[in-house]
């Protein structure tokens, strides 16, 4: 065995291993700068490992084996790089509105209005009649005062900035009111309470977890009170000995001691779900009818668009929003502006079941997943690799609809060689990525979250799986 120190020398230079037909070939696709780092940390990493003894030779072949390991590592590192940015996979986990898959997948006329219409320069404050200044995301406003029924609507990043905007413009010198059961954490350490603190405002509990009453509201109310806020829980629900009042309620109250309403909606439901199995979700057009002075939303949950949040109400409110400060630093893109609107003209014109990817898979029933799922199977001949359907259901996801249920059918896979996990990853480096879920120690796909032009990809990655 030869002395691991002497063997230093033999660790190839930073230069040589730049010189690699493997380096000339990772140049064209990370660049020189990038591709000098990362040889740098290879060979650093080759002298520590010889060093600690971890790496050690039996034969004359020190210098070669080192290179050729140089450079595998220095591809590997390029290509693990290479696959940790936002790239595109396939959502066969059931869960529509996949947080960590990005959410709602965005609907062909939204892709092309990003590409078309927003990715050049574009009319985003510009008048094209006029030949004037516009106005930003007028036609998103307009189109969502058209769905909602509002008089105003504003349009910033997301939801967490909508609620900022509105406690902070409204209720920063004061307080805002809200019930114990509606402090809730969203996901992702957004908590109510926190955001409230961050506005600037007071925030005033009232009532109980489970039960609070219109009485527990109007007691609380004093000179500094500004809002009384409700918050629709988006990801539980309080059941049994649960009360609290109806919006028409708070709203009444509300207006006739001079304060406003603010309704933080969560998921943003435009039109009625019910049919689908979306039970517990409120209708923003019926918010705004109930009388809420002001309501915030999400446009990537329900809605079926990118991520923002939505602001619609009273346009003496909106307006109020609009021109403060906080406003231009919460606002938003041209390319989520794009997204939104082509996603709204399909609502507009009740096309949404058709064209939307969200409502479309709402909409698909137990029977057409399953026959998406057999005819998949079919494609998959000959092989040790065992599928089976099995009766399942779906998650709506992103903190929507917690209780609904959405009943689908499951492709199980199994292999006598392989375990679970072993198949899971197989499909994961796939490309494009599938993403499964495990159960049972059974691998199991549901198509309901799969897109139509995916299923090939989805057929060739289990083609992979020996």
């Amino acid at each position: 065995m030869s002395n691991p120190v002497s063997n230093l020398r033999y660790v190839p230079s930073v230069d040589q291993l730049l010189r690699t037909d493997a380096a000339r070939e990772l140049r064209e696709s990370i660049g020189i700068k990038r591709l000098t780092a990362i040889a740098r940390s290879v060979t650093s990493e080759l002298r520590s490992s010889i060093r600690s003894g971890k790496r050690t030779f039996t034969n004359g072949n020190t210098a070669e084996l080192l290179l050729a390991e140089a450079v595998a590592r220095m591809q590997e590192t390029a290509r693990i790089e290479g696959r940790t940015g936002i790239k595109r996979v396939i959502n066969a986990t059931g869960v529509l509105l996949h947080t960590n898959l990005g959410r709602a997948p965005l609907s062909v006329a939204a892709r092309s209005a990003i590409v078309e219409e927003a990715s050049r320069f574009c009319t985003l404050e510009y008048d094209v009649a006029t030949g004037s200044r516009g106005k930003r995301g007028a036609r998103v406003e307009s189109l969502l005062k058209d769905v909602t029924g509002a008089e105003d609507a504003l349009v910033v990043n997301n939801c967490a900035a909508a609620a900022l905007l509105i406690l902070s413009v409204l209720a920063g010198d004061g307080e805002t009111i809200v019930s114990r059961g509606e402090l809730v954490e969203i996901g992702g350490d957004f908590r109510v309470p926190d955001v409230m603190a961050s506005s600037g405002t007071r925030m005033v509990e009232v009532g109980t977890t489970n039960r609070t009453h219109l009485a527990d509201y109007s007691r609380a109310i004093n000179s500094n009170t500004r809002l009384i806020m409700h918050v629709h829980p988006s990801n539980y629900r309080i059941v049994g000995f649960a009360s609290s009042p109806e919006l028409t309620e708070l709203a009444n109250l509300a207006h006739e001691r001079g304060l406003l309403l603010y309704e933080d909606a969560g998921s943003g439901q435009l039109s009625d779900l019910t049919a689908y199995g979306i039970v517990d979700e409120p209708i923003v057009s019926s918010i705004v009818a109930a009388g809420a002075d002001v309501i915030s939303f999400s446009g990537d949950k329900l809605l079926g668009s990118a991520q923002a949040g939505l602001i619609v109400g009273r346009h003496e409110i909106v307006e109020r929003l609009r021109k403060h400060p906080l406003y231009r630093a919460l606002r938003s893109d041209k390319l989520r502006l794009a997204a939104l609107e082509a996603t709204l003209v399909a609502h507009q014109r009740d096309a949404a079941a058709e064209e939307v990817p969200v409502i479309q898979m709402l909409a698909m029933s137990r029977e057409e997943v399953g026959q998406r799922a057999r005819a998949l199977i079919d494609q998959i001949a000959g092989g040790e690799l065992q599928l089976a359907l099995e009766d399942g259901e779906s998650a709506v996801g992103g903190g929507a609809g917690p209780t609904c249920s959405l009943p689908t059918t499951l492709i199980a896979i199994t292999h006598p060689r392989m375990s679970a996990q072993e198949i899971e990853r197989v499909l994961r480096s796939s490309f494009p990525p599938v993403i499964s879920r495990i159960s049972e120690g059974k691998v199991l796909l549901d198509l309901r979250t799969v897109l139509p032009d995916e299923l090939a990809a989805v057929v060739a990655a289990l083609k992979t799986i020996d």
